[in-house]
């Protein structure tokens, strides 16, 4: 049955009747936040053709404009949302510690608590590195190499990193087992290339992080400390040459590698992995899954090698670097020189509430104690129960592009609507909440209350092993600004955060909430379906359930959806990496697909009404590039670049249309103008 647009209208009023009514700056009653009917015009830079650069004719006159802020690496509608998001919960703490009725031991005092002992400037500076000492005491005092792994197993306790590390994952083959896996890693720059690159630009950054070193070895007194902060550079430098690049780790066929745990020491012989899962708090493994099997020896042999007090040095200086935050200022803004300024191209420091907001309620603290009360005030049940029916509005339309794609045969198609099926949404909160009761929270005492969040999270992920997977866990906080898919439980999640405007308005144009978040739902539902989704079923397994036939087909297209996106070089000698970005490219053509349908069938075959001069596709495909709007300093570019599976957002807003056929016909985009991609040339999956 095809979705009315009078049902889909009564679901949009109904999903954000409750959040518009606390959003900071919200509109009056029948008045979209952003203009006349949802797209903020005022952003866009008219003199730009919509066929030779969507995103500056979007947002050419908002790019012009907006300054970032010191503390800003980047900007646009995803952080607007942030930012919001972070305003009320900011506000819930202050009242918080406002009241004087909040039992002991309660989630509300453990809030509460955490946050003022983050906000006691005064106490941390006059700690100095004194909180710290007890681990960097356990450092200095390795001895041997049984030591050294003990050490590498507490770094989840002390903060610390270690170049072979143990997590508790989900089997991608069986889903309804945990399985431990070995990780390879230990690096303190954010990948590989920063080590090995030999661009002018990463030199830079390298004899940066050499004096970031050996300022934070002198903090522990270290002598000699410009020699030793070489020695553990050449170190890192070493652990960074066998490891896969991050386009290697995202291929699903290639890191799943399960060895019985007798078989991992006859494979990786020269180190004590039972001392690894010991020190690590876990119990005898049966099983294992090795990432990335050809890095593994060569790390061995490296820790084999390599100088305890070299190994020293660098647990030394890894402990200082990553709780330089929770210490004084003088730590926290010695390591914010390089990791704020020099990574990311930062001025400034967050404001310290900002910091102590997102410290104390996130997915790493008291996240699930905050999104209680979060959804209480900003989410109600109809808004739930209104994103579900837009949900299963989109489901609809992408089962209906599925029948209508010719390179796909019937026998997979019956698979992919299977699989369609059973997407399993998660909108706005979870049924159930963690449970922090054994968490203690004390005033004043930071590095002691982190701490404790580290021991819970290590044995929350410990009791894991040999039990059956919680399908009714969640990934993110409520307060969340984002969406995911899971696909070994074949879910597609929603946190209430996203719900707000420029992506969902009560007041808004229908269009312009479908190509809002609607596309955000397409998304996450093309993520089923990307490069590596695609490679689990509809019960979440990891299986090839395509026809080879089909699969080539596919594999043709996301080829030359790559190499589309290998061309958008937002720096000099720095492009998009078009197979690291692969499963989101796929999503965000797939998302524009699904959401365009879902807008069409909504229609009801009736023409969409022409509003400020604009028609309905065309008011969709802004409201698009509204939600893709962003600015990045150079340095978070790179890092982006270099680390992150989304592309910038320019090319989120570009890189789809220059393939879609709705949008040339919606803005008569023409062959000679820059964005045109032939007709022939043009990539459809979904």
């Amino acid at each position: 049955m095809k979705p009315s647009r009078l049902s889909l209208s009564l679901a949009l009023a109904a999903a954000f009747a409750v959040s518009s009514a606390h959003a900071a700056g919200s509109a009056a009653q029948g008045k979209p936040q952003l203009g006349s009917f949802g797209v903020d015009l005022s952003a866009r830079d008219a003199q730009v053709k919509p066929g030779d650069d969507f995103n500056r004719y979007v947002n050419g006159h908002w790019l012009d404009t907006y300054q970032l802020k010191d503390y800003e690496t980047s900007f646009g509608s995803f952080n607007l949302l942030r930012d919001q998001s972070e305003a009320q919960v900011h506000a819930i703490i202050e009242e918080l510690r406002q009241s004087k009725t909040l039992a002991a031991g309660s989630e509300k005092q453990k809030l509460r608590d955490y946050y003022a002992s983050y906000m006691d400037r005064a106490a941390r500076d006059a700690a100095g590195i004194a909180p710290l000492q007890p681990v960097l005491t356990r450092i200095a005092a390795i001895d041997s190499k049984d030591a050294l792994i003990q050490a590498f197993g507490a770094t989840d306790l002390d903060g610390t990193t270690a170049p072979l590390r143990l997590g508790v994952d989900l089997d991608r083959k069986d889903p309804d087992q945990y399985l431990v896996g070995l990780r390879v890693g230990g690096l303190g720059l954010p990948d590989r290339d920063y080590y090995l690159n030999q661009d002018a630009r990463f030199v830079g950054i390298r004899t940066a992080y050499l004096a970031h070193i050996e300022r934070m070895l002198g903090f522990a007194g270290v002598k000699d400390a410009k020699a030793r902060a070489q020695a553990v550079l050449d170190l890192e430098t070493e652990l960074a040459k066998p490891q896969w690049e991050r386009a290697q780790l995202r291929n699903r066929d290639k890191t799943y590698n399960v060895s019985t745990f007798a078989e991992l020491a006859k494979q990786y012989p020269g180190y004590d992995w039972a001392a690894q899962v010991k020190a690590q708090g876990m119990p005898a493994l049966d099983r294992i899954n090795v990432a990335t099997p050809s890095a593994v020896q060569p790390v061995i042999e490296i820790i084999g090698r390599t100088p305890l007090p070299v190994w020293r040095d660098y647990l030394t200086f890894h402990a200082l670097r990553n709780n330089a935050p929770l210490l004084s200022r003088e730590l926290d803004d010695a390591a914010f020189a390089f990791n704020g300024t020099v990574l990311s191209g930062q001025k400034a420091q967050r404001d310290d509430w900002k910091r102590a907001v997102a410290t104390v309620t996130g997915s790493e603290g008291l996240g699930d104690a905050m999104g209680k009360i979060y959804v209480e005030r900003h989410f109600s049940p109809q808004a739930k129960a209104a994103m579900q029916t837009l949900v299963e509005n989109l489901r609809k339309a992408l089962r209906s592009n599925i029948e209508k794609i010719d390179w796909m045969g019937d026998a997979t198609k019956a698979e992919a609507y299977r699989k369609l099926a059973s997407f399993r949404p998660k909108v706005g909160y979870p049924d159930k909440w963690r449970d922090y009761s054994s968490v203690t929270i004390v005033p004043g005492d930071l590095i002691a209350n982190t701490m404790q969040l580290r021991r819970y999270a290590r044995a929350d992920q410990v009791r894991r092993i040999g039990t059956r997977t919680d399908r009714d866990e969640w990934f993110m906080t409520p307060q969340t600004v984002n969406a995911y898919y899971n696909s070994t439980f074949n879910e597609i999640v929603f946190p209430a955060g996203i719900l707000q405007a420029p992506f969902f308005d009560l007041n808004a144009d229908p269009a312009v909430n479908y190509g809002g978040i609607g596309a955000v739902i397409g998304h996450e539902m093309g993520h089923g379906f990307d490069d590596q989704g695609s490679k689990s079923d509809f019960a979440g397994i990891q299986r090839n359930w395509w026809t080879d036939a089909d699969r080539a087909g596919f594999e043709q297209r996301t080829k030359a959806l790559g190499a589309q996106y290998d061309a958008f070089c937002p720096l000099p000698k720095v492009c998009v990496n078009g197979q690291l970005t692969m499963g989101e490219n796929i999503g965000d053509l797939g998302g524009i697909s699904m959401a365009y349908t879902a807008y069409q069938l909504s229609l009801g075959g009736k023409p969409a009404p022409t509003i400020d001069g604009l028609s309905g596709d065309q008011r969709f495909f802004l409201s698009w590039g509204q939600i893709w709007k962003s600015k990045y300093r150079d340095e978070a570019l790179l890092n982006l670049i270099k680390t992150n599976p989304h592309s910038p957002g320019q090319y989120r807003a570009n890189g789809p249309l220059r393939n879609f056929d709705p949008w040339y016909k919606a803005f008569d985009v023409k062959p000679a103008d820059a964005m045109y991609v032939a007709p022939e040339q043009r990539v459809r999956i979904w």
